[in-house]
């Protein structure tokens, strides 16, 4: 599981399967293989150390040569090809330091374009050979994975599905997660990505930096945020199929092919700390103001990867749940602000309580997202802030919405779909355009700049 969750999980398909007692016998229970997946360094902390034993059918070993996947068996679906996957999405594009904003992906026909070949890398924040910050990619799919299975050696795999259900069949069980729910693929784990309600879309961050764990609760205590209990880890499943299975595997920015004689997922034990997991982004646990000011978006925080500096984060998994607003004396939207942090939006469902999506199309909508890099001013629209400044300053309840923010020390650098897709909103600077000037008094003597 992750760091700051429960320490230790077991899990057998078999009763007798997993040995008790000692990690690595000589010989496992029914002539199983014994494999350790790492997740940190073997000399990693005790409290950060991360792995775990697998007990299989076959050594994970046994297959050939990887070679280059190319070409997506039908780009036109979604207007995706294979080279809007990692490295290659970002050739010739800079990083930019105007705001962005795009529509939601289209959703490909029924039985078109699996989890893998509707992968398109969007933005990246650090550097995957390096193994600092994040890569932002977007799925749309509208079929099942079939004899093929995926995993990244590049990092951990958050996935928020916005548009229908996933179901993963992981090398340690399956895990089904719909909207509103997240799943964490641990980095190097093999999975499938099944659709059992149709076409599905959403977001998936992957983590190249530090683990990613609870954030620390500092002054709020012991309770609050999210819980370690409600993270998920499924039981022990396997599969003993003969049938041949391609392996993706995503390696330092690109994608890597091999064909193996059966099928990967045949763990018939495991226990450890290192394990796929789901969290239903409903059980968290808002901590707001109740006096006045607007708090800062960190106390909305489910996940972080820390970085080299203490309290500045690789990357950060933070949600904006429904909730109370009670602030008194206050501007209750988000605040116009500049950041040292580079903010990568998405919404769920409903409306952003700062940006509301436009009549006729437009705006910030589910499925859709928004980039403000470092340092670049942003805020709430015009219309926004006209009725925040008039609103009763009573309770108010924020119902039926869910955005969410992948928050990098690193700037985000768009990848070439993102900046010339269909999907760009190239009117999005037009939102702040209407403010009028304030209006202020001549100053007073020895007041002018």
């Amino acid at each position: 599981m992750l760091t700051g969750f429960a320490n230790h999980h077991a899990s057998e398909a078999v009763p007798g399967a997993l040995p008790i007692g000692r990690n690595s016998p000589q010989v496992p229970p029914f002539g199983l293989y014994a494999e350790q997946l790492s997740g940190t360094a073997f000399t990693a902390p005790r409290h950060a150390n991360r792995r775990s034993w697998l007990y299989r059918l076959r050594p994970s070993a046994q297959h050939a040569a990887w070679k280059l996947l190319c070409g997506a068996p039908d780009p036109d679906s979604v207007n995706f090809s294979r080279d809007q996957f990692g490295d290659a999405a970002f050739d010739a594009i800079p990083a930019s330091p105007n705001r962005l904003r795009w529509d939601a992906l289209p959703l490909p026909p029924v039985g078109e374009t699996d989890f893998v070949d509707g992968l398109v890398s969007w933005a990246r924040a650090g550097d995957p050979h390096e193994g600092t910050g994040c890569s932002i990619h977007l799925y749309a799919a509208g079929r099942s994975m079939e004899h093929r299975a995926f995993f990244s050696a590049d990092g951990e795999w958050l996935i928020v599905p916005q548009h229908g259900a996933l179901h993963i069949v992981t090398e340690m069980g399956a895990i089904t997660v719909a909207p509103l729910q997240i799943a964490v693929i641990p980095r190097g784990l093999r999975f499938r990505v099944e659709l059992p309600e149709g076409p599905a879309r959403g977001y998936v961050c992957e983590n190249h930096g530090a683990p990613l764990h609870l954030p620390e609760l500092g002054p709020i205590g012991a309770n609050g945020l999210a819980n370690s209990r409600d993270f998920e880890t499924p039981a022990a499943a396997f599969e003993d199929d003969d049938t041949p299975c391609e392996l993706v595997q995503a390696f330092q920015g690109r994608l890597w092919t091999t064909t193996l004689g059966h099928s990967p997922f045949d763990v018939v034990a495991w226990h450890g700390n290192l394990a796929p997991c789901r969290y239903d982004l409903t059980r968290f646990n808002a901590m707001n103001t109740v006096t006045f000011d607007h708090p800062d978006p960190s106390i909305f925080t489910v996940l972080t990867s820390p970085s080299d500096t203490p309290g500045v984060a690789g990357v950060d998994f933070v949600i904006f749940p429904p909730r109370w607003s009670v602030a008194e004396g206050t501007f209750r939207p988000p605040y116009f602000h500049r950041n040292v942090m580079s903010e990568f939006m998405g919404l769920i469902e409903g409306a952003y309580d700062a940006k509301a999506a436009k009549a006729g199309g437009g705006g910030f909508v589910p499925g859709g997202a928004s980039l403000h890099n470092r340092m670049s001013a942003h805020g709430p629209d015009a219309a926004t802030h006209a009725a925040a400044g008039k609103a009763a300053l009573e309770p108010v309840r924020y119902r039926d919405t869910m955005a969410f923010m992948f928050e990098s020390r690193f700037v985000f650098r768009p990848s070439r779909r993102a900046m010339t897709g269909p999907s760009l909103q190239h009117d999005y600077d037009s939102c702040w355009q209407d403010f009028p000037k304030a209006q202020v008094p001549p100053p007073a003597e020895g007041g002018k700049a």
